[in-house]
């Protein structure tokens, strides 16, 4: 400590030299960081509708901040110590603070939010009606104040800071709690900051189902103004109020660290004595210092070939991480995509979606998270018995998993799409290709506008329409022209959405029992000087195999379930319409292929844990068969000379 240090009031100082307090400090910036990550995964469907980003879009934007970190991430992981840790961390922070307010951004630029039947000037919603003349729905006025080409690069670069920042957060946070706290609190505090990373999504996804309750202009259009409902297939939620707020949080968090010492002083305990002499040693060495980090790092990258090969040729080493891959690349597709899919499955709003993924889902992996460390505990497994336990636990959640490919909704009767006979009767009424406001027709048929069903009056209640009636598609030659509702038809199927997400939480539970004892058998069965080194590749190659492609994956799988593309300004933009059963087949066939593949690696490891405990059996039964026949020579010798003495 320098003696402008000691001069600093002892009070001030005290609870930046509080392991503890850098705990709570912690456990709160890493709840704001993975705040965001689990806001921008429960809004990523409703900017994918504001902007007419297709699901792969989405997919990147949502995986992007993995490309910092990876590629930052070696750098951190070596130079751990030499830096000021607390600092880094505060600057980190800092920047991923700029990284999520830049995402907000885009709202700010892009001028009101326009759809089909929007018109800023009067409540008139009869734009959508079929007209024998429309010219003016025929050529409808282009809106193009940035549209999603134009913001989608802001998005990636406030991913990239975001990801960029958030380096230092988690290694530098371990390592100094770790270094500094006594040793039987530092797995408390440890498993502190391990609950907090399951419980920052949740909440994310929490508040991403309330915003999303909000209209995204709604510090510009009063609520009386806004003609849409929850549940209207155009309705875009304020998804970049979220970001501020947790923008804000982050900025906040991040203001304590620039106060923390490089080094404190290391946490008492009446039974386990502080040990200063350590740091005392490394005090009285400072002159020397930059020498040694300077050997320290060459001899590092001499070595770093070495550790590597060394590293990747531990088969159980490789192959728990590649299970390990399979699970996070499952988790990365569904944690982006798992709200889309209930919210265009079972006819949901992108709110209540949320809520189920943050109420339930996430809930259900923490639980097995937590299950999958007591049993290891309790049970003292064995590294066999551990790769024992995750096959089974895995090949168990493949049997919850299968039934949910089953259990969903089939695809509503679409006009023009899968129910062609509606197809030509709207001639007369040159419906512009890009509306989009559903109506259900009586005859249980759905249409993309009351245009396409051939509507031409609209019938309302104040500004609320109740009824499109005289609509020529709805015409029975027995009987009136027929009318429609607004909003999509009803799929009939709610009652299947309680199953599927019992199942679904299940899966996850079973899935997680795997994720505690993996790791612990990563550490068991690598030297202790390459334990730190294995575990950077681990995360390295979650980065580089799961989090970074797996988004991409399951976007691309859902695109190709798509039936009909919205159209803006001659522009392709998100999709309308799906094929769920596609969808549904895709999507969780994904899910499966993932967690198959981590079967397939944990069952891998068990077989070749027995083989080699067999081999080490085998081993020490010829050392022990060796041993006795020597001693039994060394005895036969001894024996010849008493025979000979006594003669």
């Amino acid at each position: 400590m320098t003696a402008i240090e000691t001069t600093r009031p002892r009070r001030s100082m005290a609870l930046f030299n509080n392991i503890k307090f850098f705990v709570l400090c912690h456990g709160m910036l890493q709840l704001a960081q993975l705040l965001v990550s689990g806001y921008l995964k429960g809004s990523i469907t409703t900017i994918e509708r504001r902007y007419g980003f297709s699901s792969q879009m989405s997919g990147l934007l949502a995986a992007f901040n993995e490309v910092g970190n990876t590629v930052l991430i070696v750098f951190v992981s070596f130079f751990g110590s030499r830096v000021h840790r607390p600092r880094c961390i505060g600057i980190g922070a800092m920047i991923a603070s700029m990284g999520v307010f830049l995402i907000a951004l885009p709202h700010f630029i892009s001028g009101e939010y326009k759809y089909t039947g929007f018109n800023s000037n009067t409540k008139d919603n009869s734009s959508g009606l079929c007209h024998i003349s429309p010219e003016e729905e025929s050529n409808p006025k282009c809106y193009t104040n940035k549209n999603g080409t134009a913001v989608y690069p802001i998005f990636l670069l406030g991913q990239l800071l975001l990801g960029i920042g958030g380096v230092p957060i988690q290694p530098f946070g371990i390592s100094y709690i770790d270094d500094y706290a006594e040793k039987r609190s530092s797995p408390f505090y440890l498993g502190i900051l391990f609950a907090v990373t399951v419980i920052g999504p949740a909440l994310g996804y929490m508040m991403s189902s309330v915003l999303l309750r909000f209209f995204v202009d709604v510090e510009k259009i009063s609520s009386d103004e806004v003609l849409l409902k929850h549940n209207d297939p155009r309705w875009v939620g304020a998804w970049w109020l979220g970001f501020l707020i947790a923008a804000t949080l982050l900025l906040l968090t991040s203001l304590p660290y620039l106060f923390f010492p490089k080094k404190i002083s290391r946490e008492e305990n009446e039974e386990t004595p502080a040990e200063p002499s350590t740091e005392k040693i490394m005090e009285d060495k400072k002159p020397g210092t930059d020498k040694m980090e300077e050997v320290s790092l060459t001899e590092f990258l001499k070595s770093f070939p070495k550790i590597i090969r060394r590293t990747l040729r531990n088969p159980i080493f490789l192959l728990v991480v590649l299970a390990q891959v399979n699970l996070a690349a499952m988790v990365a597709g569904l944690a982006t995509f798992m709200g889309k899919f209930i919210e265009k499955q079972f006819a949901q709003t992108a709110s209540f979606s949320n809520m189920m993924m943050g109420a339930i889902n996430i809930p259900s992996a923490m639980l097995g998270i937590m299950a999958g460390g007591v049993i290891l505990r309790k049970l003292g497994l064995t590294v066999r018995s551990s790769a024992a336990m995750c096959t089974v636990a895995v090949l168990v959640s493949i049997m919850f998993a299968i039934p949910l490919l089953f259990i969903g909704c089939p695809t509503q009767k679409i006009s023009g799409i899968n129910a062609p006979e509606f197809e030509n009767c709207i001639n007369a009424c040159s419906c512009s290709k890009e509306a989009f406001n559903p109506v259900c027709g009586s005859n249980g048929v759905e249409f993309r506008s009351p245009c396409h069903a051939g509507c031409k009056i609209r019938l309302s209640n104040t500004d609320k329409v109740l009824n499109y009636i005289d609509c020529g598609c709805l015409t029975n030659s027995t009987g009136p022209p027929g009318f429609a509702s607004p909003g999509p038809c009803e799929n009939g199927c709610i009652n299947r959405l309680i199953p599927f997400m019992i199942l679904s939480s299940l899966t996850c539970f079973v899935a997680s029992l795997s994720h505690t004892t993996s790791f612990m058998m990563i550490l068991r069965t690598v030297t202790p000087e390459d334990k730190s080194f294995a575990l950077g590749i681990q995360f390295m190659l979650f980065r580089v195999l799961a989090f970074l492609p797996a988004p991409v994956l399951y976007g691309r799988a859902i695109d190709t379930a798509c039936i009909l593309w919205g159209e803006k300004c001659n522009k392709t933009t998100s999709c309308q319409y799906y094929d769920l059963d596609l969808f549904r087949h895709r999507f969780l066939g994904l899910q499966i292929f993932f967690i198959f593949g981590g079967f397939v690696c944990f069952a891998l490891s068990f077989m070749v844990l027995r083989r080699i405990k067999s081999t080490q059996q085998q081993n020490e039964k010829m050392n022990n068969q060796i041993k006795s026949e020597s001693s039994q020579e060394m005895k036969d010798p001894k024996q010849m000379v008493s025979n000979s003495s006594g003669r």
